[in-house]
């Protein structure tokens, strides 16, 4: 897939996140916006909950191949409108990277420095500042080129919070 918009194609955002339900495991959502912030898709995964087994055999790797391999590049691979980049609010999900093909930038905040420390090129984008893959410097000049279209004081915290609520929302109505 290629990372630049041409002259009359629109940017897409992609805004993924996860969010563990009680004795249900975690739940994924990606939301699909154009560079206002509205909607043009979001998908969702069922919730995975591994067995004790699992958690015995991954230890703390599990939530990482959780969120970053399995939910994520699941999600990113079935939208129908695929985003030119991916941002996300969980470092876990950074991990999709290596899995798929488009860029993907975390928000760089606590848990940020806790998992990852000084690793990844940073950038600014919109009000907040993200971290790419350690292993995907690359992916700078795209999200530069990108970051152009979207205004310096955008909140690209607004839309993970709105896939947040989607996400209990339907787990709630699935209940």
């Amino acid at each position: 897939m290629t990372t630049t918009t041409a002259p009359n194609e629109q940017l897409r955002l992609g805004f993924l996140t996860a969010v563990q339900l009680n004795d249900r495991g975690h739940v994924a959502g990606l939301l699909v916006t154009n560079r206002f912030g509205r909607p043009l898709e979001f998908q969702c995964t069922a919730p995975v909950k591994p067995n004790r087994t699992q958690e015995l055999l991954y230890g703390p790797t599990l939530v990482p191949f959780l969120l970053g391999e399995l939910l994520s590049k699941t999600l990113l691979e079935r939208i129908g409108v695929k985003p030119h980049f991916v941002l996300t609010d969980r470092v876990e999900m950074l991990d999709s990277r290596p899995h798929v093909s488009l860029p993907v930038a975390c928000l760089v905040d606590r848990e940020w420095e806790k998992w990852r420390g000084g690793e990844g090129q940073k950038l600014h984008i919109g009000k907040q500042q993200f971290r790419l893959h350690a292993e995907f410097d690359v992916d700078l000049k795209a999200f530069e080129k990108m970051s152009k279209e979207i205004a310096a004081d955008a909140d690209l915290l607004e839309p993970l919070d709105r896939v947040r609520e989607a996400l209990q929302e339907t787990m709630k109505s699935a209940a």
